[in-house]
């Protein structure tokens, strides 16, 4: 048996496999939490200094419900049960939550009828406490809201992302795991002894190890395409999709989450809110070639012809350039939304390697699930 991979400790019983987990945003340190509680040896790979620092540090931190996605995808099964999961972690782990719910509003009968038909897949998916409301009923919750019907969902809520990620860290770090920084994997190649690893950043160097889990985010298909005998025609094309967010510089409008009909490559300009209470909208779709999270303030124009639909108090000038996420979507502008990717050597015919791409939103929900579903496929 190979030596251990230094700064792994051993696990109360023998390890099944030594596993390498590149990135440690919330779905790569889920799966790596997973691979440990499993028994197995994880070292997580990061590129940058810390966690989470990628697309997983600019999310709006909703805990979503399950409600849009069609029925037999990925993204119906992990988001309402990783959901569950993701409460309960969080009580048994004291990470910052609330169950603010949401409401989906419709403002116009076109709206009307596709929020109609989000409440019926919604109940399609188990989502539990879902509701059409109208008139009267929806201003007794929000006063501020304008609207003619809404879907309330009281499972929506809102968790503090990075507490969560350090729960997860310290899950791992407690079975032996470890996390090494600034350590980007430029290369993978498999052979008889198992995964031969070459890394750069401020040490170089190689590692060897059993399997590898490619959770790299926006970065995960170039790692598939540095995968020695990985099929290229099989590595995706990613497609960003920047989502900016403005903040608000008055008192919160609103107790829940807000949220209009969904527009091509997302859910619309809705209203988000911290733990801390404070508001703020987004995000838009703004197709990008090169990396950028520059958020350009004359972007506030659509933002208040849209919010201004629903909320028609909304006070000029109120909008100030926040912060700005990229998805690492599978699919372009005008295109049908693709599912989230995991894909094993079942589909690939490469040994003890599991990918996963495009795990945009719901990725934050569906995290714990998904690592579920991950450590199932490289067990396989």
């Amino acid at each position: 048996m190979r030596p251990r991979l230094e700064g792994c400790a051993a696990s109360t019983t023998t390890p099944d496999m030594q596993i390498l987990v590149i990135g440690a945003g919330v779905v790569g340190l889920a799966a790596a939490r997973a691979c440990a509680l499993a028994g197995h040896d994880v070292i997580v790979a990061e590129a940058t200094p810390g966690i989470g620092n990628g697309v997983s540090s600019r999310n709006s931190e909703v805990v979503h419900g399950g409600m849009y996605y069609p029925t037999g995808s990925l993204r119906a099964h992990h988001c309402p049960r990783g959901r569950r999961l993701l409460y309960a972690y969080c009580e048994s782990h004291g990470v910052p939550h609330k169950r603010c719910g949401k409401l989906i509003v419709a403002t116009n009968p076109a709206e009307l009828a596709k929020i109609e038909s989000i409440h019926k897949q919604g109940l399609t998916n188990d989502v539990e406490g879902l509701e059409i409301i109208y008139g009267n009923a929806v201003n007794a919750l929000e006063p501020a809201l304008s609207c003619i019907a809404a879907v309330h969902s009281p499972q929506t809520g809102i968790v503090d992302s990075h507490a969560f990620m350090l729960a997860l860290q310290g899950d791992l770090e407690d079975r032996g795991g470890m996390i090494a920084f600034n350590t980007r994997v430029e290369r993978l190649a498999h052979g008889t002894a198992g995964w031969d690893v070459t890394y750069g950043g401020a040490e170089r160097g190689t590692l060897q190890v059993d399997a590898v889990i490619n959770s790299a985010g926006l970065g995960a298909p170039a790692i598939a395409a540095a995968t020695e005998n990985y099929p290229q025609a099989r590595v995706p094309k990613i497609t960003m999709a920047k989502g900016n967010y403005f903040g608000f510089s008055g008192r919160p409008a609103f107790s829940r989450l807000i949220y209009p009909a969904p527009v091509d490559g997302g859910l619309g300009i809705h209203v988000t809110l911290d733990l801390a209470g404070r508001m703020r909208f987004g995000p838009d779709v703004e197709w990008i070639k090169d990396e950028n999270y520059a958020v350009d303030p004359s972007r506030a124009d659509s933002f208040y012809a849209r919010i201004r639909t629903y909320w028609p108090g909304l006070p000029d000038q109120s909008l100030v350039p926040d912060y700005a996420g990229i998805r690492p979507k599978l699919s372009g502008p005008g295109e049908p939304a693709v599912d989230f990717v995991i894909e094993g050597p079942a589909a690939h015919g490469v040994p003890n390697l599991v990918n996963l791409f495009g795990i945009e939103s719901p990725g934050l929900t569906s995290s714990l699930s998904l690592a579920d579903a991950t450590v199932a496929e490289l067990e396989r």
